[in-house]
């Protein structure tokens, strides 16, 4: 049995580099703590119109936003249930892409996995092949952008492409850990469904969950015999048509923070948003690379979260822990048993830096006696 473990009020700050939650901004933070206000005032429908219509402008996207109280992974489940009459094609390469096919069996779908090694990028040619081969009709094609297990970034702009030539196919995307981080442009890519949490690249507390959904994919849920409830395409973007508001009760003081936190990132733009994050990314692979090795497959790293092979057999655990004692800075060990010593990663996303990620390079360095 667990223990309660009383919370405390004088815990040191620590700036977070791990994969999510990442640092947020102060007046973000501030924006939560306006007086509390009804869920169905006007009051609500002016905030709620405004992100909603402020994050379509940011993606570039003419397909509807769905902005609800979750986390991501309400997506998985919701798009699964929209979606997926019987079959389902998903790629996994890594712990997250595992479990949305997890999920999807959960859910009673037949799941084929298109299954590569932990490191390994998914190919578009391979997507081809498995939907020509195949002797089932598959509803869905499911595939991470980017594997924050492995820091793998693939290449969904061309497997979106190749599965557009499947029109009765649709195309869903777990971005995550990239989107707002990571440019794509998602109208050109025929990515039908393409979501994402508030605590990753865009910079937020945690607690909200984003998802842009093309018109294909709402009118193919209008043609189910069932659908996920909160989660439902038709349920939410109906209710946003009719009364600019969410179908149920939402956390409206992280939609607060949303709202300042998403008119900084129009200011800066998806662009420039994604060129300051390839940045970081280079140069924390340039580092790695210097001191250690990368643990993706060369050319698909991800520009949001930095995988890197512990090469010289450092403690990494220990590691982490004087780091935080030492410099107050937290990055992350490996994603579970099978790599947690044998990689350890930096999430380089949000309102980070070069500078600041040379700051917690500096350190590991000092610490683990680089």
């Amino acid at each position: 049995m667990t223990e309660k473990r009383e919370y405390k009020d004088d815990y040191p700050d620590k700036k977070l580099y791990i994969p999510g939650p990442t640092e947020v901004r102060e007046d973000v933070i501030e924006a939560m703590c306006e007086p509390m206000f009804g869920h169905r005032m006007d009051r609500m429908t002016d905030l709620y119109t405004t992100i909603v219509e402020d994050t379509k402008e940011f993606l570039g996207t003419d397909n509807d936003v769905i902005i609800l109280t979750a986390s991501g992974t309400e997506f998985w489940e919701a798009s699964t249930l929209n979606l997926v009459d019987e079959n389902i094609l998903v790629a996994t390469c890594g712990s997250f892409s595992e479990r949305h096919a997890n999920v999807a069996e959960r859910l009673g779908k037949n799941v084929d996995r298109l299954e590569y090694d932990w490191g390994q990028a998914v190919k578009p040619e391979d997507v081809r092949e498995a939907l020509e081969s195949s002797d089932k009709h598959y509803d869905v094609v499911a595939c991470v952008m980017n594997e924050s297990s492995t820091g793998v970034r693939n290449p969904i702009e061309e497997i979106g492409d190749v599965i557009a030539e499947y029109p009765d196919t649709y195309f869903v995307v777990d971005a995550v850990s990239s989107l707002g981080g990571d440019y794509v442009d998602i109208d050109e890519h025929n990515i039908d469904v393409i979501f994402a949490s508030s605590q990753k690249a865009f910079a937020m507390p945690p607690g909200v969950a984003v998802c842009a959904v093309s018109n294909d994919a709402y009118e193919r849920e209008l043609e189910k015999d069932s659908a996920s409830w909160y989660g439902g395409f038709q349920r939410s973007l109906d209710y946003y048509d009719r009364k600019g508001q969410t179908h149920s009760t939402p956390a409206i003081p992280i939609m607060l923070a949303y709202r300042k936190q998403m008119k900084h990132m129009l200011e800066e733009s998806h662009e420039e948003r994604s060129r300051r994050h390839r940045e970081m990314a280079e140069y924390t692979r340039e580092w790695a690379r210097n001191h250690f090795e990368m643990f993706p497959e060369d050319g698909y790293e991800s520009q949001t979260v930095s995988c890197i092979e512990n090469t010289r057999g450092i403690d990494v655990a220990a590691t982490i822990e004087e780091v935080s004692e030492k410099y107050d800075m937290v990055f992350s060990n490996g994603y579970g048993s099978a790599l947690g010593e044998k990689t350890f990663r930096i999430g380089h996303m949000g309102e980070h830096d070069v500078a600041s990620i040379e700051a917690l390079t500096d350190a590991i360095e000092d610490v683990a006696d680089l």
